[in-house]
């Protein structure tokens, strides 16, 4: 059967159905709602520098058979995997890094699939081949896949693509009842400190985990402010558009956990989740007050709490952080994939990867060591 690659201008010009269909269920950032809602309130397109381009294999009567999220990029900003240094030295060789092709969710260093690929496996040489094409014959000087689901690393690699990776920290559920008996499984010391921080954290605070129908306009109008000097420090501008958050509440809100801390009924923090199949992803904080570990109540130990109740099997808490490990989260490797077009150029990122990977393999061990459970278990 012949099968056609086609670009499409967005995630919103496909049919939900058809989309979703390709993509499944389990992870809520590859998402028809997730995506066009990026799309819908102006947070990609336009002068943002993230022109979308999702790539879909059809067969001859049209159908859509498998995909990939992906987007042209002017900039390499709000991706999480860094490769400026590849960009300036490119560039200092007389080529033009921009635009490239970027396969990803825009703003979020959250796993999950990449080749979205329905009840088509085979097809996943055919949309790599596919984005290939699209790099080689726009003069695109590469195509990058960042914080590809496990499963789909050696996909990429059989098509050539150079895998590269990173370290995140996520939180592990060992079959835990509840936080206390998370808590057991740490050393007496660590347990101890996370206990004290709980109870400062929570001291003078009514803390609210909201989702679906609980999720209230007013809710998003705090959760933007607090947004909004998160992004204004972090990043100078945020990514995410107001109309963004609306999107969210009235697409989505199943699918969200927001936790807000109240102070005399007045919301003065909160932390922005998503849930999976089998996992919680922490996106976004912020607070307007300065009170001592509430940031990693909110963050780490609500998720781990609805986790727990939820029985789900990780937490990821979004990228860098190492103060997470203290707090119960383990360094995992997180990797992505990258197809440079320039045969000399290749050569030389190859390179650069394999003693980058080796430094990272070192990091996690160390890093893995330094954990806060007890050594006397399996």
């Amino acid at each position: 059967m012949s099968h056609i690659a086609r670009i499409h201008q967005g995630v919103g010009a496909i049919a939900a159905a058809d989309w979703d269909r390709m993509a499944g269920t389990d992870n809520p950032f590859v998402s028809h709602a997730f995506l066009s809602l990026l799309e819908q309130s102006g947070s990609v397109g336009g002068r943002t520098g993230w022109s979308p381009l999702p790539i879909v294999i059809e067969d001859a009567e049209g159908h859509p058979l498998a995909a990939l999220p992906a987007y042209l990029k002017t900039h390499s900003q709000g991706e999480y995997v860094f490769d400026h240094a590849w960009a300036d030295a490119w560039q200092r060789a007389g080529g033009a890094y921009y635009p490239k092709l970027q396969i990803s969710v825009p703003f979020t260093p959250a796993t999950g699939p990449r080749l979205l690929l329905g009840d088509r496996p085979d097809l996943a040489p055919v949309l790599l081949a596919a984005a290939q094409q699209v790099a080689a014959e726009h003069d695109l000087s590469s195509a990058h896949a960042t914080f590809i689901a496990p499963d789909q690393v050696g996909l990429f690699e059989a098509s050539g693509w150079l895998p590269r990776a990173d370290i995140q920290f996520h939180w592990e559920n060992r079959g835990y009842a509840s936080f206390d008996d998370f808590l057991g499984s740490l050393a007496s010391a660590k347990r101890k400190n996370l206990r004290k921080e709980r109870a400062a954290a929570q001291a003078g605070v009514e803390i609210a985990a909201l989702s679906g129908e609980a999720i209230r306009a007013e809710h998003w109008d705090a959760f933007w402010a607090f947004y909004q000097d998160t992004g204004a420090r972090k990043w100078g501008r945020p990514y995410l558009t107001r109309a963004a958050f609306d999107l969210m509440g009235q697409t989505m809100a199943d699918r969200i956990l927001l936790v807000l801390a109240f102070v005399d009924g007045v919301a003065v923090a909160g932390a922005l989740n998503f849930i999976g199949r089998d996992a919680i992803y922490g996106r976004y904080w912020g607070s307007v007050i300065d009170k001592p570990f509430l940031h990693f109540e909110l963050c780490y130990y609500q998720a781990i709490d609805a986790a727990i109740a939820r029985g789900l099997k990780r937490v990821e808490a979004g990228a860098q952080g190492q103060h997470k490990l203290a707090r119960g989260y383990e360094p995992v490797q997180t990797i992505s994939a990258h197809y440079i077009v320039d045969p000399a150029f290749r050569s030389a990122v190859a390179d650069f990867l394999v003693r980058e990977r080796a430094g990272v393999a070192q990091d996690q061990q160390w890093l893995g060591e330094r954990t806060p459970f007890r050594k006397d278990q399996d």
